[in-house]
């Protein structure tokens, strides 16, 4: 197992902003993100830019801390949930739009997250681990999946 592999597999993702009542502040979500930032400002400004996605800070409850949803009009496309030196991004995909993401060419890794995702009534609960420019590729383009679908 390579050591890209290995972080990926051990990286245990927990929200950053867990217990937190307030959407949190830019200065905030930098001190989370600490090196992981730049790969989020990329990723963020390519999803509001190039899909035309607006952001908006969410939390469900006060324990599951806070996540930025990126969507279409009413429609959610991605929530980008910060933790400490990276993030997650979750997707709720439906039918069509997993048997795109099954059909695609994404690394090893993704397609067994992709294969094992839980099925709910909003979709099948994709998540990604973010940790370097490989996973921000793999975002796009789940991103696009799901709008084309």
């Amino acid at each position: 197992m390579t050591k890209i592999a290995a972080t990926r597999e051990s990286m245990t993702f927990r929200n950053a902003f867990i217990g937190q009542a307030q959407e949190p502040t830019d200065s905030e979500v930098t001190t989370a993100l600490g090196a992981a930032k730049a790969r989020w400002d990329q990723l963020v400004a390519e999803l509001t830019g190039e899909h035309k996605l607006t952001r908006e800070w969410n939390s469900y409850s006060i324990k599951a801390g806070w996540a930025l949803r990126l969507k279409r009009e009413s429609r959610n496309i991605v929530y980008l949930s910060p933790s400490q030196g990276g993030f997650m991004a979750s997707f709720a995909l439906g039918d069509k739009a997993m048997l795109a993401a099954r059909a695609g060419k994404f690394p090893r890794h993704v397609m067994k997250i992709i294969a094992e995702a839980k099925r709910y009534a909003e979709g099948s609960a994709v998540r990604i681990v973010v940790s370097g420019p490989e996973e921000v590729a793999v975002v796009e383009r789940l991103t696009e999946i799901k709008l084309e679908n």
